[in-house]
Parts: C-alpha cells; sequence; structure tokens
C-alpha cells in the first residue's frame, strides 16, 4: 500500500482547501479533477481533489482519512480546473463555492447509486455520431457570409453577430455549426440561451438539423436524474451539442470548439445569488482560454459587447434584413394617452388596431411587464395601502386567486374584506397587471380567444412550453404577456404588438434602465410581422417626444447606443468604469450601514474610489434591511488587487452581519 495527501476543496464558505490522507494500491493512484468523499465536521461530503502531495502541514493527530475517491468518473479536465480557479479569483470566493455547486447534485451526495446508474445507461446508448446536417435552407447572403465566418474562424475569435429580429441569427448559429462538426466531427459546441423557456424551440430546430448527433441540455428545470445523464454526456464528450441557461457554462466539455451565446445583451445571463457570475463574461474568458471562436448574438446588444465590437476587440458582423422574403420590420407607432385617453387600460386606436386584427384572423399581443392584477389595492377613505409587513413593497393583488402577495418574499394574504384602518368597505385595485387587462380584453371581445402567459400562468412544469405552442398552433387570438414572450419566439401569425405602461423605466434611478428600456421595446416589437405580413407596433405612452421611444419608431439601435456610450463616458460609467458592490443585511438598518462604514474606513487606494453606503432601494426584504456600498475604479487589474486584500480584511471582521460583495454588479 502507498499513501499521499489530498488537498481537496469543498462546498464551503471558508476561503482555503483541505488536506486528507489517501492509501492506494500501486497502479491505482488518484488524480487531480476526481471527486473525493471526505468526513467535514459531523458529515460525509463530497469534495474535488484539486493537488495530490507527498507531504502536508498539518499535525498527523488532525489529519483525517478520505472515504472514497470517486474512480468510476473520469477525472474533470485541467482546463475546467482552471476555469474554476478563474472565476473565484475574478469573483472573489473559495473554489469550492465555485467548481462543487456547478456540478449536478446527484454527483455531490455521498452514495453513488445515481451515478452508477447514469453511467450504466450511458453505455447502453448506442446513438450513432454522425454530424451529417439535415434539411439546410438556402441562405440569403449577409446570412452565409456570417456562417462562413463564423464557422471558418480559427483561434480565439470573439464575434458580434448583430442582427435585427427575424433577421435568421438562430439560422446562422445552425449552419456555422455544421462547418465546424463536418471539420472537426468530434467537436463539440455550446450554445447558451438567457431562459429556460426559450430552450424548447431552439432545441427542437437543433434536433431536426442534426438528426445524428446527441444533444444534451443542462438548465434547472430538469430533474437531478435527467441533469445527472445529460452533463455525463457533455463530460464524456458524447454529447456533441449542449445547449442551456447560464448554468451550463460551467459544465465540462472536453472537445469545445465553438460557444454560442443567444440574446447576449440579456440580464438573466448574470447569476443573482451565491456566486454572482456572468455566464457571458466566463464564456468569453472560456473561449479565450482554448483558443476557440465564440459568438455573441443579438438585436440589442449589450453596450458593453457594442463597446468593443466599435474599439476592434470583437468582430462585428450584421444583418440588416429579415430572412423570410419580402418580410419587413414593423412600423412603430406612439400613442400619446394624454390626447387618447385610455379605457380599462388601452387607448382607442389599440382596441380598434385589435378589432381589425380579430376580423382579418390574425393574432395580436399584448405587452404589459407586470404580472398579477393590480400592483396594489387602497382605501380611497383613510388612504390605507396593501403594504407588505416584512419587506418595503406593496401587496400584488391576485383577484382570480382572491389573495395579495408579495413577489418578494412571497407572502400571502387573503384579500381584506374591509380597510384595516377605518373599516371602509369599498377597497379599489390601482393600476393594472395583466390578469386585470385579460379581463379587460374578454369584457371587450368576448368571441376572442384569450391567452395569458406569465410566472403565474406556467408554474407547473411543460406549462410554458403548452402555452406556447398552442399560440405557434393559431389557436390564440390575443396573447397578453410579460418579458416571457419578448424574445425568441417566432409567431408566425403575430401582426400586431400593444405596449402597454413602458414609462415607468424612463425615471428609473438605475443608469442602465434606458438600456434595457429600448432592448426589451426592440424585442418584444420584433414578435411582429416575421413571416411577412404587414405588422405595427402600438406603444402607449404619456412622453411621445422622449428621444428613447423616437430610436424605437427608427428601428435605430446604432445611434441610440452610441449616445448612450457619450453618456456613460461622461459620467464615468461602465463600460468605462469597473465596479463592485458591497451588500449588507442585517435585521436593523442602522447595523448594516455601521458594517460598511467600517469596511469602507477598513483600506485605502489611490486608484479604486470608495462611495458612501447607502439604504438599497428596496430596503427591508423578509423582514431583513439592507444596504450596499459602491467601489469604483477605472483599472481593472486595481480594482481586483483592491478587492482581494478587501475581502480578507472583511472575512476577518466579527459582526453578524450578513455580507456578499459582486463584481461587475448590474443592479445598482
Amino acid at each position: 500500500m502507498a499513501y499521499c495527501f489530498l488537498q481537496v476543496a469543498l462546498d464551503t464558505p471558508l476561503n482555503s482547501c483541505f488536506d486528507y490522507r489517501w492509501e492506494y494500491q500501486p497502479g491505482e493512484e488518484p488524480a487531480v479533477g476526481q471527486l473525493v468523499l471526505v468526513p467535514f465536521a459531523r458529515r460525509e461530503v463530497v469534495g474535488l481533489i484539486v493537488a495530490i502531495k507527498n507531504e502536508t502541514e498539518v499535525p498527523a493527530d488532525k489529519l483525517k482519512d478520505a472515504m472514497a475517491v470517486r474512480s468510476q468518473l473520469s477525472p474533470l479536465p485541467e482546463r475546467w480546473l482552471a476555469l474554476a480557479r478563474f472565476a473565484a479569483d475574478y469573483y472573489q470566493r473559495p473554489l469550492g463555492e465555485v467548481a462543487l455547486p456547478g456540478l449536478p447534485k446527484n454527483l455531490r451526495v455521498p452514495k453513488t447509486v445515481a451515478l452508477d446508474r447514469a453511467l450504466k445507461k450511458l453505455a447502453k446508448d448506442a446513438t450513432p455520431h454522425d454530424p451529417t446536417p439535415s434539411g439546410m435552407p438556402v441562405l440569403n447572403p449577409a446570412q452565409q457570409e456570417a456562417a462562413n465566418v463564423i464557422g471558418g474562424a480559427q483561434g480565439f475569435t470573439p464575434i458580434l453577430l448583430y442582427g435585427v429580429t427575424g433577421s435568421g441569427k438562430t439560422e446562422v448559429y445552425l449552419q456555422a455549426c455544421a462547418q465546424v462538426l463536418a471539420r472537426e466531427p468530434d467537436a463539440q459546441i455550446l450554445i447558451l440561451v438567457p431562459e429556460i423557456n426559450l430552450t424548447p424551440q431552439l432545441e427542437g430546430n437543433i434536433r431536426a438539423r442534426f438528426p445524428g448527433l446527441m444533444l444534451a441540455t443542462l438548465h434547472s428545470s430538469l430533474s437531478e436524474g435527467e441533469r445527472m445523464l445529460h452533463w455525463l454526456a457533455a463530460h464524456q464528450g458524447r454529447a456533441r451539442i449542449v445547449l442551456g441557461t447560464r448554468l451550463a457554462i460551467l459544465s465540462s466539455l472536453p472537445n469545445l470548439k465553438l460557444i454560442v451565446i443567444d440574446e447576449e445583451h440579456d440580464p438573466s445571463y448574470k447569476q443573482q445569488e451565491g456566486l454572482r457570475y456572468s455566464a457571458r463574461d466566463l464564456a468569453v474568458w472560456r473561449a479565450h482560454q482554448l483558443a476557440i471562436p465564440i459568438v455573441l448574438g443579438s438585436a440589442t446588444p449589450s453596450l458593453e459587447s457594442w463597446h468593443h465590437a466599435s474599439s476592434g476587440r470583437y468582430r462585428k458582423l450584421e444583418l440588416r434584413e429579415r430572412a423570410v422574403r419580402d418580410a419587413v420590420l414593423p412600423t412603430v407607432k406612439l400613442v400619446d394617452m394624454e390626447r387618447d385617453r385610455p379605457k380599462d387600460g388601452l387607448t382607442g386606436a389599440l382596441i380598434a388596431a385589435l378589432r381589425g386584427r380579430l376580423d382579418r384572423g390574425e393574432q395580436s399581443l399584448l405587452f404589459l411587464n407586470r404580472r398579477g392584477y393590480a400592483p396594489v389595492i387602497c382605501c380611497d377613505a383613510c388612504g390605507w395601502i396593501s403594504n407588505c409587513t416584512r419587506c418595503t413593497a406593496f401587496m400584488v393583488l391576485h383577484r382570480p386567486e382572491h389573495r395579495l402577495r408579495c413577489h418578494h418574499c412571497s407572502l400571502e394574504l387573503r384579500i381584506p374584506r374591509h380597510c384595516p384602518t377605518c373599516g371602509n368597505v369599498d377597497l379599489q385595485p390601482l393600476g393594472r397587471g395583466t390578469q386585470r387587462v385579460e379581463e379587460g380584453l374578454q369584457a371587450m371581445f368576448p368571441e376572442a380567444r384569450i391567452l395569458r402567459i406569465d410566472a403565474d400562468s406556467t408554474r407547473l412544469k411543460g406549462s410554458a412550453q403548452a402555452a406556447f405552442d398552442t399560440v405557434h398552433r393559431g389557436e390564440v387570438d390575443i396573447l397578453v404577456g410579460t418579458q416571457m414572450v419578448a424574445k425568441g419566439h417566432d409567431f408566425k401569425k403575430l401582426t400586431l404588438v400593444g405596449i402597454l405602461n413602458p414609462d415607468t423605466a424612463l425615471f428609473s434611478q438605475d443608469y442602465r434602465a434606458s438600456e434595457r428600456l429600448f432592448a426589451q421595446l426592440m424585442q418584444v416589437a420584433g414578435r411582429a410581422g416575421r413571416a411577412g405580413a404587414a405588422s405595427e407596433v402600438l406603444v402607449q405612452t404619456r412622453y411621445a417626444s422622449h428621444p428613447l421611444y423616437g430610436a424605437v419608431m427608427r428601428h435605430d439601435y446604432d445611434r441610440f447606443a452610441g449616445s448612450l456610450l457619450d453618456e456613460r463616458r461622461q459620467a464615468g460609467l461602465p463600460p468605462f468604469m469597473y465596479q463592485a458592490l458591497l451588500r449588507a443585511e442585517a435585521p436593523e438598518l442602522a447595523t448594516a450601514i455601521a458594517f460598511l462604514e467600517a469596511a469602507r474606513d477598513s483600506l485605502h487606494s489611490e486608484a479604486v474610489m470608495i462611495n458612501d453606503p447607502i439604504p438599497m432601494t428596496m430596503t427591508r426584504v423578509h423582514n431583513v434591511d439592507r444596504a450596499q456600498l459602491l467601489v469604483e475604479s477605472s483599472s481593472r487589474p486595481a480594482l481586483q488587487a483592491f478587492l482581494r486584500e478587501w475581502v480578507e480584511i472583511l472575512r476577518g471582521m466579527k459582526s453578524r452581519v450578513r455580507w456578499s460583495l459582486e463584481v461587475d454588479p448590474l443592479d445598482i
């Protein structure tokens, strides 16, 4: 018997790895990248071997033996470990908190029953690997040029594919994939989408195009058994195309040759809890690490990507026309709500347009990014409003369920029969959500087939795809939806889009609000007229002269992005400044502020500006008060060097405050 010492990363907040002794038979040496079962405190946990040593500094009386090495699973590649190390270093998190959560849950349990079963199932799978594509349509010249550039790219080549909605970006991706697979039959391709409900449509397209290849999907809606099976297929190199949401960027892909990020501008690519990573940014780093091309596709690119393309760091490919012959972008019209007063939330112009589509048998979409029946109920007599008792937020009225619901802490209450303050029984809903719009449409158009798609109507697994299938089959006349319907979907019969209540984003304190609003309007407008029929978009607004709406009418992303970049440059905001945000949570706001003040005074740097701590916009969530402190620098290396030293100081500060650090924050 021989023995060695394993350095193991564990999923704990402790910023260190742990040494364990391991005895083994000659010829059965462990390897870096293997999973190992070890005792930790009073538990048995699975960790990741990151180094193997002949000596250890741990005293013999404190050294523990590893319990089992997962030898049936091939080691995670060294390049995958390098990706995890980079993410841990850049986002200031322990290596174990990055590497282990990126693996399927069934790989991280003490027993190997699920792993053994999945490996056995994959071994029996005799799916042939034939990369020959099926049914390749003819591309227009711009599409063909883009597909050839992407498919023929060598080495690290970041490409921004800027194409208007309906320009056929998906077809470009598929034909570029076909070229890569024809050149390298063992190649693996990673395709990321921002939301789970976009995967079924793209998955169907990929399976139809490459019937002879194994496709793996990775997202949080999969069962643990499904996720394990798909992850293993990717890890073993059997899955040639991997389709997933942001978590797929941390999957093991030993033969990765191309990365595609669809709708790269979408904020959903940024994880907002735990390890707050950007899947898009990690994908760019991974492509650079592997020296492979990466495609960032969007009709409304993020300002960061647009800036990189304008400065020459990314190559920009453009698709200025829609892919379907004779299809043109929809006509965008503004409906001034000061002149055309709305009835039940809809102006006369929009009601007439809906009636016209019903008469012609065409589909319409009403977009309102606010679910529920009404954002709040109030008492006209005393001014009482339905505040959440645990958050600085309103309780949203969900009338069909007869409930008041907080969308932040999930508190639910019955709708009161009378005002809790004065006893008035005449409580009124204020504002409109998708449920109220749906109710108004049913009264206006009783003969119409109306469908609402939002987070409330699609809670059950598979319900979202079933709803979208209903729309695609033409069984819906008017679709009411939130941002779930705003991107990626190809509704053939849709010729009218009505956009309700977009004005609130014009007055947000978030400097990214105008960028997001423009992208959202352009994306939802792009659902109309994709099959070639004449189409229009009606935007109801009280600020018809606002320059943002003018840019939307002209479909002029180029000029709008240029003006925003000029503003950001003058104001010293990203992408010309690099930021990190320290958040603190405590039962009392003063405690959180005091912790942030101590953090602010604990370290100074001439290259880094530390702002004063302030309460967050939504100060209280689930009976916890929250504050934040913004750190900025014009130099990314200077900011990273500061953060490494600062985080060590923060970890040593004795406080009951719960804190987290986010690098490159999206929401401030």
